[in-house]
């Protein structure tokens, strides 16, 4: 198992914006990262974090992310809201499509939020959750680079796809669903790959399509989807949502997320928040439905997992792998 060191959030945050900033990221661009970055990581989701810091920073380097891209948004009707993120991180795109959408929402009721020209956009939990704590119900996909076949087929058409529901409760966080339409996300393939570590077998296949445990057999062949047929056909879903309607690259023309060589990703991300009309009589329903699964026997709600880990992370701090620490220090040029 791997040495790992632990660190305080905020202390995590600023090195990875340190980092960013000396690589060649504008600072608002690099602080935002940062903090998805480290919240992921805080969340457990270690394929979203500190793994991701070397990819971003060699990519930025040699110009496949542009670290100064400002998003550029455009409002074509009172419920659409376009931001073109410019081949930079989706980060900051992220940031302007949601403190926009969820003033229009107030507004109009229910807005779609279209990014286009996109990056890796880590996990999506932390982007609907910032919807729920406005006050609006919230729903977020993004494509990503090929790595699930059609159900039948052996060659990568869409990305892990992934979709996310956040729901503003009255009393309490927000309840968030996540899930990546592979098995598991594809990042965790590849910090296994980093980590020297294998991988279960069921997650992934090879080139030839036989089940592998060997991650960088797994990285160069295709993931396994969620319910067979169904989590391909939920795939082409937000495939059309992410990539066809904001007019970003398909996943079968994007660039690695992983890799400094090659075009940019150039990936689409679609969210909508929806304002309830009457929040009083939505709060009383929501918490009725909820409260009723709490009260079965065994039953727990998605995202509980999730938030127990955040708030084990703001109390103790994130145990992170030094070599991903050592590589965040070299960035930044210091050694703490």
């Amino acid at each position: 198992m791997a040495e790992t060191e632990t660190i305080g959030l905020d202390a995590a945050t600023d090195l990875i914006r340190r980092a960013l900033v000396a690589s060649g990221v504008a600072e608002t661009g690099a602080r935002l990262t940062a903090e998805a970055l480290v919240a992921a990581e805080a969340e457990g989701q270690v394929g979203h974090g500190f793994s991701r810091l070397a990819d971003y920073a060699a990519q930025v380097r040699t110009g496949k992310v542009r670290g100064d891209a400002v998003p550029k948004v455009t409002r074509p009707r009172p419920g659409t809201i376009l931001v073109d993120a410019g081949f930079g991180f989706a980060y900051p795109a992220l940031d302007v499509a949601i403190r926009e959408g969820v003033a229009a929402a107030d507004e109009v009721g229910t807005v779609a939020m279209a990014i286009s020209r996109s990056h890796h956009c880590g996990a999506l939990s932390i982007q609907v959750e910032k919807i729920a704590q406005a006050g609006c119900l919230g729903l977020m996909v993004a494509n990503a680079p090929a790595a699930i076949a059609p159900w039948g087929a052996r060659e990568a058409v869409f990305g892990t796809n992934p979709i996310a529901f956040g729901v503003p409760r009255p009393d309490g966080p927000p309840l968030v669903i996540d899930l990546s339409l592979s098995r598991v996300a594809r990042g965790k393939v590849m910090h296994a790959k980093k980590s020297g570590t294998s991988i279960p077998e069921g997650w992934a296949l090879d080139k030839d399509g036989n089940p592998t445990t060997d991650p960088e057999a797994a990285l160069a062949g295709t993931m396994v989807p969620i319910g067979e047929a169904k989590g391909t056909a939920l795939a082409l879903m937000v495939e059309i949502l992410s990539a066809v309607f904001t007019g970003a690259n398909l996943s079968i023309n994007s660039g690695s997320f992983f890799t400094a060589e090659g075009d940019p990703p150039g990936t689409g991300q679609f969210l909508m928040a929806i304002k309830p009309a009457d929040m009083t009589g939505f709060a009383a329903r929501i918490e009725a439905l909820l409260g009723h699964i709490e009260s079965l026997e065994g039953a727990r709600l998605p995202g509980t997992r999730r938030l127990q880990a955040r708030a084990k992370s703001e109390a103790e701090g994130l145990n992170v792998p030094v070599n991903y620490l050592n590589i965040a220090r070299e960035l930044a040029g210091s050694d703490g």
